[in-house]
């Protein structure tokens, strides 16, 4: 499975991003799916994450309020709405895939695939 994360751009503070990450296999109905970010000399972070149903989500808590984490009509895609974005926002944002599971998984070793990444620059 690849996937391929796109959407990231600059922006100034309180400005608004939607990223998306679209995989090659027809649906994505059998993965969970994350977003995780690494800021510049920072290790990687959990962001958030859906179900394979999409019936639950997870989000860490500097984010909860202002990204939303979702599954597209397109079932190979998944998207990450980003709200009030803030200079600390900074970073590269990748998605992530779990394969056959059933929960929110938030920690990097839980998925078995990755995205290349797209970066998030927000200037105050």
């Amino acid at each position: 499975v690849q996937l391929q994360a796109s959407g990231g751009g600059s922006v100034q503070a309180g400005a608004s991003l939607r990223l998306s990450c679209a995989a090659s296999v027809r649906t994505l109905h059998n993965f969970a799916m994350g977003w995780f970010r690494q800021a510049p000399g920072k290790e990687r972070e959990f962001i958030a994450a859906i179900t394979r149903s999409g019936g639950a989500t997870s989000y860490t808590d500097s984010v909860r309020g202002r990204f939303t984490i979702s599954r597209g009509n397109a079932k190979n895609t998944v998207y990450l709405q980003m709200n009030n974005l803030k200079p600390e926002d900074t970073a590269v944002y990748y998605c992530a895939a779990n394969y056959d599971g059933y929960g929110v998984y938030t920690t990097s070793g839980e998925y078995d695939y990755w995205g290349q990444g797209t970066l998030v620059t927000v200037s105050s």
